[in-house]
């Protein structure tokens, strides 16, 4: 338990200085600011990887079995999904707002109890498979939901600024609007499939250790609310032609909600989930 504790002590403070520097690049524009963001991106995400490894070995089991690993592992995750992005799309600007968002998942990781509690036994009906592929594929998508509403929040700010003919430097740094919108598109893209594929094992697991694939659990409940969020979303824009504000502020809902699915159910309304 020691040495995942210090993976994230470490893995915390990677991250501040990362958003910082993307912060820094964003308002200063220096090359080797942003270069140096990058590689500090990739220190973060070893560290983070290191405490899921960690975890593992200390545990016995795969580090999916509370919301304290549930949260490492959706920061690990947008980490990836953010690199992924740089490289392909050249968009470190946005690394701004993602790495931002990922220090505050790590913040609120240090909060939860569960980081200081004895590794204990896994509860029987955590003791499968499906346990590893459900959470992961949920939290794959989490990760591409949090990186589309980061997305989101700058093309509302971009597209204000396009409609007034304003020009503000550190806006002005941003992707056009119209690229922030089909990037957050693609986002969602690559996180609903996973969504889609975590409540499916989410299911067919529940049946196996509960006799019931569905129970109308509080959080089965607002998983399948925010998935039919998502759904509207990209139905809205393939049949309907969505695209902008419209588009942005229902990823920005959507996101809300799986707030809401992992932080307010798990601790305000009881359930079959209450052992996460």
């Amino acid at each position: 338990m020691i040495l995942s504790l210090m993976f994230f002590d470490m893995a915390y403070w990677f991250y501040l200085i990362t958003a910082i520097l993307y912060i820094g690049n964003w308002i200063f524009r220096r090359d080797w600011i942003g270069s140096t963001a990058t590689v500090m991106t990739f220190i973060a995400l070893f560290a983070n990887t290191m405490i899921l490894v960690a975890r593992t070995f200390e545990s016995g089991h795969a580090p999916f079995s509370n919301l304290y690993e549930s949260m490492v592992l959706f920061v690990w995750a947008m980490a990836i999904g953010y690199l992924v992005m740089e490289f392909k799309y050249k968009v470190k600007v946005v690394g701004a707002v993602v790495m931002t968002l990922a220090f505050i998942a790590m913040i609120a990781a240090s909060k939860l109890p569960y980081r200081f509690q004895s590794i204990e036994r896994l509860n029987p009906a955590l003791q499968s498979i499906w346990l590893e592929i459900h959470v992961f594929t949920t939290f794959i998508g989490y990760a591409g939901f949090a990186i589309a509403f980061g997305l989101s929040i700058m093309y509302l700010v971009k597209n204000r600024m396009e409609e007034r003919g304003a020009k503000v430097s550190l806006i002005d740094s941003f992707p056009q609007s119209s690229v922030l919108d089909e990037l957050s598109y693609k986002c969602i893209m690559w996180g609903f499939p996973f969504l889609t594929t975590g409540i499916i094992t989410g299911a067919y697991w529940a049946n196996n250790a509960w006799g019931t694939y569905w129970s109308w659990d509080p959080k089965e409940t607002w998983s399948l609310i925010t998935w039919f969020i998502y759904a509207a979303y990209l139905h809205a824009r393939v049949t309907r032609g969505w695209r902008g504000k419209r588009a942005a502020w229902l990823s920005i809902i959507g996101f809300l909600a799986v707030i809401f699915l992992y932080w307010g159910v798990s601790f305000v309304l009881p359930g079959l989930h209450a052992y996460a």
